[in-house]
C-alpha cells in the first residue's frame, strides 16, 4: 500500500500546463523514513532499474527499487548531495561534506575527480551535471560549512566566493564559470545543451547563460523568479524534452516555458529539495522531499541525467 497517494494539486499560471499535468494526475510517496534526501538519479541496471538518491545528514547513498523498497548503496558517503552520471553510467557525486567531486566505480571503489580549485579546498559541492562531452558542471556554495551534521571535520572556508565550476574530462582542476552568487544551487542544461541554467536560493531566481562549443559560458541573464509565500525555494532543477524548466520553489515545483514564463506550480505535501526523471519512458518525475520520496507521471518526457540516457530520451522524443 502506498504511503501517500492523491491527486496532484496544481495552480495554473498560463496555458500549457495541462499538457504537462493532465487532469487526474496522481502524486505518490514511494519511500519514507529518511532525514534529508537529495540528489536523485535514475539508473537502469542488469538487476532492474532503480532510483539512487542521497541522505545528506545520514551520510548515505540509497537505492529504491520499484516493488522492492530501498536499501543502502554507499555508507559512509562524505555527506553527499547532488549526483549525476558519466558516459559509462557511473555515479558522479557532489561531496557536500567531503568537499570533493568523486565517482563511484562499478566495483564499489571510489575515485576522487576533483578536490581543489587553484590549490584551495572546495567549499561544499552541491548540485552537479554532465555535458555530452563528459565535462562536469557543479555549484560550489558554502552550505556544508554552515550546516551542523552536513560537513566534515574541516569547515574552514578557503575560497571566498560561491562558484559555478566546470571540470573537463580527464582534468583534476576545475575552471571558474561564474562566482557572483549569494547561494548557487541547482544546475541543468537545456535539451540541446546550448543554455546553462543555475538558480540562486537566496535571491530566489534562475539565471541563464549561452554555452560555447568549448563549454565556456557567456551572455548571462535573469531567466525567471520563483515567487510565493509558501515554504521552499530554488534548489533542484531539471528540463523536459521540449525545454520547459522545472525548479523547486515555494509550494513545490515551479514549471517555466523556455522563454521563462511561469506555466504553473505543482504542490507537494513536503518541501522538495531535488528531482529527476525516471522509468523507461522518462515521464515519471521523482522528487526528494526531506524524509520522503515522491513520484508523479507527467505528460511530457524529461531529459535524464547522463550522456547516454539524454541521447536515449531525446531520440525517443524525435529531438535528435
Amino acid at each position: 500500500m502506498a504511503l501517500y497517494r492523491g491527486e496532484l494539486y496544481v495552480d495554473e499560471a498560463a496555458p500549457g500546463l495541462a499538457r504537462i499535468v493532465p487532469e487526474g494526475t496522481v502524486l505518490e510517496a514511494v519511500a519514507d523514513g529518511f532525514i534529508f534526501t537529495e540528489g536523485p538519479v535514475w539508473m537502469k541496471e542488469d538487476g532492474g532499474s532503480a532510483l539512487y538518491f542521497t541522505d545528506i545528514r545520514d551520510d548515505k547513498i540509497l537505492r529504491w527499487w520499484p516493488g522492492r523498497g530501498a536499501d543502502v548503496a554507499v555508507a559512509p558517503a562524505g555527506h553527499p548531495d547532488g549526483m549525476t552520471l558519466d558516459g559509462e553510467n557511473r555515479l558522479i557525486v557532489a561531496g557536500f561534506g567531503a568537499r570533493t567531486i568523486w565517482r563511484l566505480e562499478k566495483d564499489g571503489s571510489v575515485t576522487t575527480l576533483c578536490a581543489r580549485w587553484h590549490g584551495l579546498k572546495l567549499n561544499s559541492p552541491n548540485d552537479i551535471i554532465t555535458r555530452s562531452d563528459e565535462s562536469i558542471y557543479f555549484t560550489n556554495p558554502n552550505g556544508g560549512l554552515n550546516n551542523v551534521g552536513m560537513g566534515d571535520y574541516d569547515v574552514q572556508k578557503y575560497i571566498p566566493t560561491q562558484q559555478v565550476l566546470r571540470l573537463a574530462l580527464g582534468a583534476t582542476e576545475p575552471e571558474l564559470l561564474a562566482d557572483d552568487f549569494d547561494n548557487p544551487n541547482g544546475i541543468c542544461f537545456s535539451p540541446d545543451e546550448a543554455i546553462l541554467y543555475v538558480n540562486d536560493t537566496r535571491r530566489k531566481h534562475i539565471r541563464a547563460w549561452d554555452v560555447r562549443p568549448d563549454g565556456s559560458i557567456f551572455n548571462g541573464r535573469l531567466f525567471a523568479e520563483t515567487l510565493g509565500t509558501e515554504p521552499g525555494g530554488p534548489d533542484g532543477m531539471r528540463v523536459d524534452v521540449e525545454g520547459n524548466v522545472y525548479c523547486t520553489g515555494p509550494a513545490g515545483i515551479h514549471v517555466f516555458d523556455p522563454a521563462g514564463r511561469l506555466l504553473g506550480r505543482l504542490h507537494t505535501p513536503k518541501q522538495v529539495a531535488n528531482m529527476t526523471w525516471g522509468d523507461d519512458d522518462w515521464r515519471t518525475l521523482y522528487m526528494t522531499a526531506r524524509e520522503t520520496v515522491y513520484r508523479t507521471r507527467l505528460g511530457i518526457p524529461g531529459v535524464p541525467h547522463g550522456p547516454r540516457y539524454r541521447r536515449e530520451a531525446l531520440a525517443a522524443a524525435g529531438k535528435l
